[in-house]
């Protein structure tokens, strides 16, 4: 078997180290052309050293210049910088498929070029769906480059459907594990300090995601992203709250039949799936004990406590460009938030406060008027920059009273 060749965006993140590690297990069956990364350079040399990729590209210009001081000898990359770099390696000729695991709005262009070249694109930054949905999706039609969804909700789904048209499938249901404080009176939510945003109760992950998922801001995304990925109206796709985390998702037939996805929740296994399918991976995973696990519970989302999802699907249900400014504004929030600009619980607030500002503003920047419709990369990069533009607004007008 040919060895299949990769570019991983994002290679120092969750999703990078994970995939890494899957491939490390199986060196006949991939090699690494290339690896991506924002900034962490120290993590991104020990992984050079590893697995001697033909390309690195590192998003700050800066800190890609400090790597290339840093590597020498005749097996030195070729180092690539800034969002062009980035394209470069996504759509490099010699580049079998792309892991597109960097987060945020800054996976957007890459993970479009990727599409744009025909590759297979296993996908992990949600965004890129949020931001421009259609547009990706679309054009994936038009080059043959496959999206195979590399979250463990989606992926699930993906393996419980077997082949498009989904005619026959009557709704989705995305589980949710319900973060940290799914249980937490919401009398006590105003004193949630931000290490135990922190500390989710199954998942190891970067600090953004992580609040997202105490927001559960992550699983509305995560709605957005099933909407284009199944084809499916948001009318078809629901959302259930399972602690456990081990029924990663569900599709229901209009028969009556439910087909779930069970698994230990370790993102190998779904990264594993999008690199081989459709074949899988002997992993050597510890199986699936279900006696050990005793009973899977499962409970409605109460709306009360995550006004974050509800945010989520009214912007996908407005359509258009406001799920772009509402993933901006998110981005813009969280970061604030991260850096202890106000509390937990007012998140929510500042992001309804962006949106609804966002429905009266009729012009972007000076001059020219906001594209309502998301027809180019450039419109879902616009509006994502006027989500946080309003959200900015929002944080500075708290600070000064």
């Amino acid at each position: 078997m040919a060895e299949k060749a990769l570019t991983i965006l994002g290679s120092t993140g969750s999703i990078g180290r994970n995939t890494l590690d899957v491939v490390g297990r199986f060196p006949d069956r991939y090699r690494i052309h290339a690896l991506a990364a924002r900034s962490s350079i120290d993590l991104l040399e020990e992984q050079i050293r590893l697995f001697q990729p033909k390309e690195v590209a590192v998003f700050d210009v800066e800190a890609a210049q400090k790597l290339s001081d840093r590597i020498t000898g005749p097996k030195k990359p070729v180092i690539l910088s800034g969002m062009e770099g980035l394209i470069a390696v996504a759509s490099a000729k010699e580049v079998d498929q792309v892991i597109s695991g960097m987060v945020g709005a800054a996976g957007l262009r890459p993970t479009y070029a990727a599409i744009d070249a025909g590759k297979q694109v296993a996908l992990a930054n949600k965004e890129t769906l949020v931001m421009a949905g259609e547009v990706m999706v679309s054009r994936a039609l038009e080059t043959g480059s496959k999206l195979l969804p590399v979250d463990s909700e989606h992926n699930a789904i993906f393996q419980c459907i077997s082949s498009p048209p989904h005619k026959d499938v009557a709704r989705i249901i995305l589980t949710a594990s319900g973060g940290p404080f799914r249980d937490l009176p919401l009398t006590d939510f105003p004193k949630i300090t931000r290490d135990q945003a922190l500390k989710h109760p199954t998942w190891s992950m970067g600090p953004k995601i992580t609040i997202d998922s105490a927001t559960m801001m992550n699983k509305g995304l995560e709605v957005i992203e099933a909407r284009w990925l199944f084809g499916l109206p948001v009318e078809q796709i629901d959302v259930l709250v399972h602690p456990q985390s081990i029924v990663h998702s569900m599709v229901e037939y209009v028969d009556g039949s439910v087909i779930a996805q069970l698994g230990t929740p370790d993102m190998r296994t779904p990264i594993s799936y999008s690199l081989a399918y459709p074949q899988r991976l002997a992993l050597g995973m510890p199986s699936l004990n279900l006696a050990e696990v005793g009973h899977l519970d499962f409970k409605a989302v109460e709306w009360e406590r995550y006004p974050c999802l509800t945010l989520a699907l009214d912007a996908l249900k407005v359509g258009g460009a406001a799920p772009a400014v509402l993933n901006g504004a998110n981005e813009a929030v969280v970061a604030a938030y991260l850096d202890d600009k106000f509390t937990f619980v007012q998140i929510a607030g500042i992001l309804t406060e962006a949106m609804t500002r966002y429905e009266n503003t009729s012009t972007l920047g000076n001059p020219g008027k906001i594209s309502r419709e998301i027809t180019t990369i450039d419109d879902a990069v616009k509006a994502d920059l006027l989500g946080r533009e309003l959200a900015n607004q929002i944080i500075m007008e708290l600070e000064n009273g």
